[in-house]
């Protein structure tokens, strides 16, 4: 089909910047934020409370986001350096002067997460019957054992890969686990390189037994077991190593014909894309190191030595072990009752929408019986006439997909728009928007230079002579896989302005049109950063010393440096204002005479903190959106995002009450101070007890319910 083209929309004017003396006192760099939001993680990882295997799924996420921060984020340093054209952060610094930021920091949170791992977590896992040992460590009947499945099963895949005049340096993959391997005719004799590739389609951690109480990493068999790949040869040495590529796309879809295949060709050609990183283990000989950082093109700086073993995001392998008493307890999640069947009556989605509005929080509601349910009804009612629906990252095994092709078959219109260019999922996206597309569904990739992020769904319904519309729209993606583990929230509404304006922006994103006004929408890149500070500044005004404004945002990253500005002013006028900030965030909270008002939290836990609130008071008459879209740079200017404004009192109601539980002083989460640093909660001096954890007191009934 062919591609929906569409002038890119003009971005609302950005206030100047401020003096370079005076960025680094109001801005934390992006980077760093990123690296202190790992660290925050990290601890959890540590703290001897968490169940074990909740503990090793944290040390899991450190080493995958770790691996994306160099993809992305060092990568587009590292080009930028390069580049030397001069360009410097918001708060000062320059390519080359936060690439040696990044390194100090990183070193010192790899050397921490390898200790975590490899003390205080084994440690733990091995009392409770999950022993992770090294092949040093094993009996001789495990080795034994290990060995038989090593020539039954991994000897076959295996490829030896020689380096010499008639063997050039192989292609090593992103982020794939290597042996360097050197060998030679006798111990004296001429010392050679191969490459073996540890297969990753095998399991990461192989177990000697049935009961997997034991489990080795797969490269240290492979390490004991190199024999009979150089049979004849002396095996003198070998050690792991592991290269992270640039990942990012920088897809230019301006002059793409077909976006579908420019993105498959993009694809192909990452694989070739340049080393940004490389991981050794720390016994790794010089001749080795000097052998990979020269065929790798990389200098000292992006070499990283660790204690084996590397590549601990594998360590989900081991979280997937059954094992629920190393575990969190199993969430219940609920129907909302407006949703739920009863003894008498089925469930009646339509019909209830059509009496209130409903807000769904995942996931403590349950996702397939709230917004997965409101999709499948949609589909397999004979009423509906049209499903309009945004997907940008969705599981492998979607029963919301499933719902749409089984609309299509059933004669309705569906409109699918997919986000082929969401970041780690774009071969999967292509999949989906070949296989919609085969089941008769119109698809279609948003506006050109723009990624689509909003989360939308738009159904159509046939009511007596006339037309009824249905909206969701959340904070989070039509994923029931992550809907079980992020916390997202979503509003189901027949609201006729609300579901009027999705309508209009369907047409903007399918179709020509310009509508850049809604009633209660807001839109990027049109004008979101534009509203969001007019909100801002009105509180400001409307704020007195007796009457103080005020303003709750939740959200996952701040960074956009004109919002940063509007909250530092608002903040001077004497409104007071928290912010509940997951991830990144470049305000400093607290400094005299800039933030004085502000406070800082972020809320880490078992489930992801995603969802976006933006709460304003109004001058006593709150209004309070919600939305895909955080307060940044990509978000504002390179995404289709939308914020709607909630109206109905009883969910204004209970977002404030959601936004207050976060706000509370005995809520067990980190405070950020105005250096920069973010200090844990800990237990009540005043006899309060612990921190209360935020993500249990929700699992409870609400009190507005």
């Amino acid at each position: 089909m062919a591609v929906s083209i569409h002038p890119r929309m003009a971005t609302s004017r950005r206030v100047a910047a401020p003096s370079a003396e005076d960025r680094a006192a109001r801005y934390i760099n992006r980077e760093l934020s990123t690296l202190e939001f790992n660290a925050r993680i990290l601890e959890l990882a540590e703290d001897a409370s968490t169940p074990v295997l909740e503990r090793v799924k944290f040390a899991a996420i450190v080493a995958g986001n770790l691996d994306e921060f160099f993809g992305v984020r060092v990568a587009g340093l590292q080009e930028q350096a390069g580049s030397q054209l001069g360009s410097r952060s918001p708060d000062g610094m320059t390519a080359a002067e936060q690439l040696e930021s990044i390194r100090a920091r990183v070193g010192e949170l790899t050397e921490r997460h390898a200790r975590a791992f490899g003390g205080s977590l084994r440690r733990r896992l091995a009392r409770d019957r999950v022993a992770v040992l090294r092949w040093r460590q094993l009996n001789e009947a495990q080795r034994a054992t290990l060995t038989a499945t090593f020539h039954e099963r991994v000897f076959p895949v295996l490829t030896p890969l020689a380096v010499d005049p008639g063997h050039p340096f192989p292609y090593i993959s992103n982020l794939s686990l290597n042996l360097a391997v050197i060998v030679a005719d006798t111990p004296e004799g001429q010392r050679r390189f191969a490459r073996v590739k540890v297969p990753p389609l095998l399991p990461r951690f192989l177990s000697p037994s049935d009961d997997a109480r034991v489990f080795v990493p797969l490269e240290d068999v492979i390490a004991a077991n190199l024999g009979p790949l150089f049979p004849g040869m002396k095996i003198l040495e070998s050690s792991s190593f592991r290269v992270t590529r640039s990942i990012d796309l920088d897809l230019d879809d301006d002059d793409a014909e077909d976006l579908l295949e420019a993105l498959e060709d993009r694809l192909r050609s990452r694989r070739f894309s340049p080393a940004v990183r490389l991981e050794v283990e720390r016994r790794t000989s010089a001749q080795v190191l000097s052998l990979l950082m020269r065929e790798l093109q990389l200098t000292e700086r992006d070499v990283y030595r660790l204690p084996a073993p590397l590549g601990l995001a594998d360590l989900w392998h081991l979280y997937a072990l059954d094992r629920p008493d190393l575990k969190d307890a199993p969430l219940a999640a609920v129907t909302p009752a407006a949703l739920a069947a009863t003894d008498e009556h089925p469930a009646d989605i339509f019909g209830a929408l059509a009496d209130h509005d409903v807000l769904v929080h995942h996931p403590y509601d349950s996702f397939s019986t709230s917004v997965q349910a409101f999709v499948e009804a949609a589909a397999a009612d004979p009423s509906v006439l049209a499903i309009k629906q945004t997907l940008y990252r969705t599981s492998g095994d979607s029963p919301v997909v499933d719902a749409l092709v089984d609309a299509a078959a059933a004669g309705k219109q569906v409109v699918v728009l997919v986000e082929i260019k969401a970041r780690g999922d774009e071969p999967a996206n292509i999949v989906w928007a070949r296989m919609l597309e085969r089941a008769g569904c119109h698809v279609v990739y948003g506006l050109v230079g723009l990624k689509t992020h909003a989360k939308l769904c738009l159904v159509v319904r046939q009511e007596g002579a006339g037309i009824r519309r249905y909206v969701h729209i959340g904070t989070g993606n039509y994923n029931p896989t992550t809907a079980r583990t992020y916390e997202d929230l979503g509003l189901l509404t027949a609201d006729e302005t609300l579901t009027a304006d999705v309508n209009h922006l369907f047409n903007l994103l399918t179709g020509y049109s310009r509508r850049s006004e809604y009633e209660r929408l807001i839109v990027a890149p049109i004008n979101m950063r534009r509203r969001v500070i007019e909100m801002i500044e009105r509180e400001a005004r409307l704020s007195t010393p007796e009457a103080p404004g005020r303003i709750m945002w939740k959200l996952n990253g701040l960074v956009d440096e004109a919002v940063v500005d509007a909250l530092y002013d608002a903040s001077r006028a004497g409104v007071q204002i928290d912010l509940v900030v997951r991830a990144i965030c470049g305000l400093r909270p607290g400094v005299p005479g800039l933030s004085e008002t502000i406070r800082v939290r972020s809320i880490l836990g078992r489930f992801l903190e995603h969802s976006r609130v933006y709460w304003f008071g109004n001058g006593g008459d709150p209004e309070v959106w919600i939305g895909s879209a955080d307060m940044m740079h990509r978000n504002l200017d390179r995404r289709v995002e939308t914020l709607v404004r909630v109206d109905d009192p009883g969910i204004k109601v209970r977002l404030a009450e959601i936004l207050e539980l976060a706000m509370a002083e005995r809520a067990g989460a980190w405070t950020m101070t105005a250096d920069g640093q973010w200090l844990r909660a800990q237990a009540s001096t005043n006899g309060d007890g612990p921190p209360l954890s935020i993500q249990a007191q929700l699992q409870r009934p609400p009190a507005s319910a």
